[in-house]
């Protein structure tokens, strides 16, 4: 029997699940069957991206379960993300479009601005120059956001959002919007609890996702004896003190945090066992010791916005 995730209420109603499907590094190939896997598995929150280079497949997946008659549309909740070369107004429906015909889609749950960093606007990602630096745009994450506020008007999308935004961008993008962004979706695991940003994020009514709740130990660009969080000896005790995964210790400690993660696998046996940590909870004296692993230990550093204006942690922003 899947378990039942419990659903967070986000601030215009709708129904987030507490805990969703990363596709960030799954490779073409793999993901496809890993959605499907999530799918039977009782997960209904599967999160996006146009830059993962993988939405077709997320989307024969998906495809695949609805035709099946495990799942209804209405059933999942599904996100994608705008990139950074694509921030431009004129840009902005036609690309929820692109994704849409990807996943197979007539609407997405959630569109997110993936950073607040425009690049030059085009079809390349990430467009370099003949120094090899990334060529920037001065467009403003808050015009994108007035094409977003379209998007969820014309019924593209049912809830818009933001990712990888500080205190101070989300506070800029307030004062002018006439949408409030449901949720910015940002790193966040024991080395980076997001402690702060997250209490200013609930003061506003606006919920905190999870990327890398695992600590990302599969990012390209890990170096050999950098710490892995799944195998903290802490952690690993706490492990056999609940009879659960490292895994499932942190995945349920975020969501006592009040975040949602997304952690992601392609792993059948660990897609399953990521949604399983309903069924205990983590005593204070355990949150504690969870929270001394904090030292702002961030892994993804977009590093491709380096030197960006609009750069949202490159000051020690929060």
């Amino acid at each position: 029997m899947a378990p039942k995730v419990p659903n967070v209420v986000l601030n215009n109603g709708k129904l987030l699940p507490a805990l969703g499907l990363g596709t960030w590094k799954s490779k073409p190939g793999e993901v496809a069957q890993a959605v499907k896997d999530a799918i039977d598995a009782g997960y209904r929150h599967i999160d996006c991206a146009l830059y993962y280079l993988n939405e077709e497949e997320v989307g024969a997946g998906i495809k695949a379960k609805i035709d099946e008659g495990v799942v209804k549309r209405e059933e999942l909740f599904v996100t994608s993300k705008l990139w950074c070369n694509l921030m431009r107004a004129d840009l902005v429906e036609p690309t929820i479009r692109r994704s849409l015909g990807y996943l197979k889609l007539d609407y997405l749950d959630l569109y997110l601005i993936h950073w607040p960093t425009a690049f030059k606007q085009g079809e390349e990602y990430t467009p370099r120059g003949p120094d090899g630096k990334t060529l920037y745009s001065d467009i403003d994450y808050v015009e994108t956001w007035k094409a977003f506020e379209e998007l969820q008007k014309k019924g593209l999308t049912k809830s818009i959002g933001v990712s990888n935004f500080n205190k101070r961008q989300l506070e800029r993008l307030l004062k002018s919007a006439t949408i409030k962004p449901v949720t910015d979706q940002v790193e966040c695991h024991p080395y980076l609890n997001q402690k702060k940003l997250t209490a200013f994020c609930k003061s506003l009514d606006i919920v905190i996702t999870a990327y890398s709740p695992l600590g990302s130990p599969d990012r390209p660009w890990a170096k050999p004896g950098d710490p892995i969080l799944v195998k903290e000896p802490k952690i690993l005790a706490l492990a056999e003190k609940y009879k659960k995964t490292p895994a499932q210790i942190i995945l349920r400690y975020l969501h006592q945090l009040g975040v949602v993660p997304i952690p992601k696998s392609v792993t059948k046996s660990r897609i399953a066992e990521n949604l399983d940590i309903w069924d205990f909870q983590l005593d204070a004296a355990d949150v504690a010791v969870l929270d001394t692993f904090d030292c702002n230990g961030r892994v993804c550093q977009h590093s491709e916005g380096a030197g960006h204006p609009n750069h949202p942690f490159e000051n020690d922003e929060w």
